[in-house]
């Protein structure tokens, strides 16, 4: 085991997680791209990617309203445009970019109405950095926008090309400080998993599970809890991808996928439990989905490529879909950084032909999925894993090695309530016996 795990202190007897090579390094990465681009400049709108290069925050409200630009010119430092008063606390408080923090409002996704001009502000702003640095009549990158503000950049004689691939390969390697962060984000599910493993029981909700959750999170130090998907019951199989206030009940299978972000650094990281008992049906079920994860890990090492990894997992119609595009994130690899999903996307829906090379510093997380033979119940385990020079390490340490039963207090006449066991059970010889008696004492016989 490489890799440390540290306290959330910065300490003054021990090298931890170095903000400021943390910030030096991405931006480097970033600038290095940009030089063997065709593109002059890269305008940033994906508050992940403004962050990758301006390591500025303002909360997770800001996270979808594409409301915070900033602009990385050929040969020079990068420009941000922040919300409102947001733009001066940066002057004081992040020398890193002094006076290249500036108010910037552009649409607010549509609520600033087209006779406000706010998009031709924005692309006024644009161009005059651009000329200034000569960069005018070379390409502009950018990631997402709006379409009124792309238009009126256009207007502006700019030449538009696509800047978040670029943006997706400077991030797909990770720094040594960005791959602590994640380690300490998988950390913090550790945790939660614990408590919910401690928890759960029938009559909690799903909703209750997610609460729990975000509280062991939120008490840690998280600075967004993403998601829960709290999944059981009869909901497991089609996976719904989204948690609701269904209660568990003895025998239930249950599954989470807890994302979030410590330090922008996110999490994808799925659990699968049964509360009370298990059935032999969703054992089996577990150990399938177990041995395909396995299987995927096993193949982690620089050299290798995504379609090799792809490749030992199920087709669709295994399982139970019409194609890979229908089956598409239950047998799924994918990056993982400061969003949820990044370089390298893993699926046999595009891996075994557009394949990419493994490579050290890459962190991803691999999540598997397999339907019982009951037709309602199904299991779902998911890793995170950083790629080392020599190989791979699992970061995401809640046990998953077999199917972990939650609530197990049952006892009977006899002693504790087997863990395995089904909802309905056979009748006994006795049972049958008395079945059979009762038919023939009474004249009948039994019927289809």
């Amino acid at each position: 085991m490489a890799l440390k795990t540290y306290g959330a202190m910065a300490v003054d007897w021990e090298n931890r997680i170095d903000f400021e090579r943390l910030r030096t390094e991405r931006l480097a990465r970033a600038k290095a791209l940009l030089a063997k681009s065709e593109m002059g400049a890269l305008l940033c709108f994906d508050m992940n990617n403004v962050r990758y290069l301006t390591a500025t925050h303002i909360g997770t409200w800001a996270q979808d309203k594409i409301s915070r630009f900033a602009l990385l010119p050929q040969n020079d430092e990068p420009i941000l445009w922040d919300f409102g008063s947001a733009a001066r606390h940066h002057q004081q408080n992040c020398p890193w970019l002094g006076e290249r923090s500036r108010p910037g409002i552009p649409l607010l996704r549509g609520a600033m109405s087209p006779e406000m001009g706010r998009a031709e502000n924005v692309a006024k702003k644009i161009k005059l950095e651009l000329e200034m640095r000569g960069l005018l009549k070379q390409p502009l990158g950018i990631d997402v926008v709006e379409p009124p503000i792309l238009f009126a950049l256009q207007k502006e004689g700019i030449t538009i090309v696509d800047g978040q691939q670029l943006m997706s390969d400077a991030r797909v390697i990770k720094t040594q400080d960005e791959i602590s962060l994640l380690n300490h984000s998988a950390m913090m599910v550790d945790a939660a998993y614990d408590e919910l493993y401690r928890a759960m029981k029938p009559g909690m909700s799903e909703n209750q599970a997610v609460g729990l959750a975000s509280k062991v999170l939120y008490d840690l130090g998280s600075e967004y809890v993403e998601a829960v998907n709290a999944i059981s019951g009869e909901r497991c199989n089609p996976h719904p991808h989204v948690f609701s206030d269904r209660v568990l009940r003895p025998g239930d299978p249950v599954y989470y996928d807890i994302l979030h972000s410590y330090m922008g650094y996110r999490t994808c990281y799925y659990r699968c439990f049964t509360i009370g008992y298990a059935s032999h049906a969703m054992i089996d079920a577990y150990k399938r989905c177990r041995d395909y994860l396995d299987a995927s890990i096993s193949l982690i090492q620089p050299g290798r490529t995504t379609a090799e990894i792809a490749s030992v997992w199920p087709k669709a119609e295994e399982f139970g879909f019409p194609d890979e595009e229908a089956a598409f994130a239950l047998q799924f690899g994918h990056g993982i950084g400061l969003a949820i999903w990044e370089k390298p996307v893993i699926s046999r829906m595009v891996s075994l032909e557009h394949s990419h090379e493994i490579k050290p510093g890459m962190v991803f997380a691999l999540e598997t999925f397999w339907p019982s033979e009951d037709g309602w119940s199904a299991a779902r385990i998911e890793e995170e894993i950083v790629v080392t020079e020599t190989g791979h390490e699992v970061i995401t340490r809640f046990p998953a090695e077999k199917l972990m039963v939650a609530g197990a207090h049952y006892h009977t006449v006899d002693g504790p309530l087997a863990t395995t066991r089904e909802n309905e059970a056979a009748p006994s010889k006795q049972v049958v016996k008395m079945v059979e008696a009762s038919a023939k004492r009474e004249g009948v016989a039994a019927t289809d």
